[in-house]
C-alpha cells in the first residue's frame, strides 16, 4: 500500500495530490492512504456552489481569513484551520457499481478505532444541525469526523475530516457561512478531539488515523514533494 505524507506548497497543488493519487490507483491497482493537515481554507461542496447565498458565504469565509475553495468530494462546507486533519483512502475497483457501503463502513470503523487510540470513545452519528451532515459521522461532545466517497472507473476515494482542535474557531466561521447558505447549523454541534479529552495534537491525530487506515498492509512511504515532482515531470 502506498502511503503519502506531507502536503504540497499551496492549496491548489495540495488538492492535485489527491486527484493524482486517484488516477495512480486506477492505473496500477495499488491502494493508497494519506492523512495530513491541509492548508487553511473553507471547502465548499458542489451543492453549496449552486445555493443562492454562495457568493455571500464565500465572502464571509474570506473575511474570516478562510480562503474559499470548491471541492469535488463531500457534501457541505467544511473549515480547515491548518490544524484540521484530512484523510483519504484510495482503493482499486473491479466494478464501480458495488461495495460502496462496505468501503464506508471499513473506513469509518478504522477512524473510530483511531479516535479510541487517541483517548476519545467516539460513537457513530452526529448532533442535529451539524456541519457537512452525513450518514457516516463520528461524535463525542460534538461532531468530530465526517466521511465522504467518490467513485470513478477502477478506483474509489473514501475521504474525510477529523476536527483535532480549534473547535471554537471552526464554529465561529461556519455559523455565518451556513446562515448565508440557508442551511441549519448549530455552533455547539462542533466538537474536537482535544475538547473530548483526547490527544488533539494534529500530527498525532494524522499518524494514528494513517496507522489504522493502513492496518496490516505492507507500505511504501512516499513524500508529497516526490509525488508533486513526478507529476510535473509527466
Amino acid at each position: 500500500m502506498r502511503v503519502l505524507r506531507g502536503r504540497a506548497a499551496d492549496r491548489d497543488a495540495d488538492r492535485e495530490v489527491v486527484a493524482r493519487l486517484l488516477e495512480q490507483v486506477a492505473e496500477d491497482g495499488e491502494a493508497a492512504v494519506r492523512a495530513w493537515r491541509p492548508h487553511r481554507q473553507l471547502a465548499f461542496g458542489r451543492r453549496d456552489s449552486r445555493a443562492d447565498g454562495y457568493e455571500a458565504a464565500t465572502a464571509v469565509a474570506a473575511d474570516h481569513d478562510f480562503p474559499p475553495v470548491e471541492r469535488s468530494v463531500g457534501g457541505r462546507a467544511v473549515a480547515y484551520t491548518g490544524n484540521t486533519v484530512a484523510f483519504a483512502k484510495v482503493l482499486p475497483l473491479e466494478d464501480m457499481r458495488v461495495g460502496m457501503d462496505e468501503r464506508y463502513e471499513r473506513v469509518t470503523r478504522a477512524v473510530q478505532r483511531a479516535l479510541w487510540h487517541l483517548g476519545v470513545p467516539a460513537s457513530r452519528g452526529e448532533p442535529e444541525a451539524s456541519f457537512c451532515p452525513g450518514d457516516y459521522s463520528l461524535q463525542r461532545d460534538g461532531k468530530l469526523v465526517g466521511v465522504a466517497q467518490r467513485v470513478r472507473k477502477n478506483a474509489a476515494l473514501v475521504s474525510g475530516v477529523v476536527i483535532a482542535c480549534d473547535r471554537e474557531e471552526i464554529a465561529d466561521v461556519l455559523d455565518p457561512v451556513y446562515d448565508g447558505l440557508d442551511m441549519p447549523f448549530d455552533p455547539e454541534s462542533v466538537g474536537s478531539v482535544a475538547d473530548a479529552g483526547g490527544n488533539g495534537d494534529p500530527d498525532e491525530v494524522a499518524r494514528t488515523v494513517e496507522e489504522l487506515l493502513v492496518g496490516d498492509a505492507e507500505t511504501e512511504v512516499v513524500s508529497v514533494p516526490d509525488v508533486a515532482d513526478a507529476e510535473t515531470a509527466d
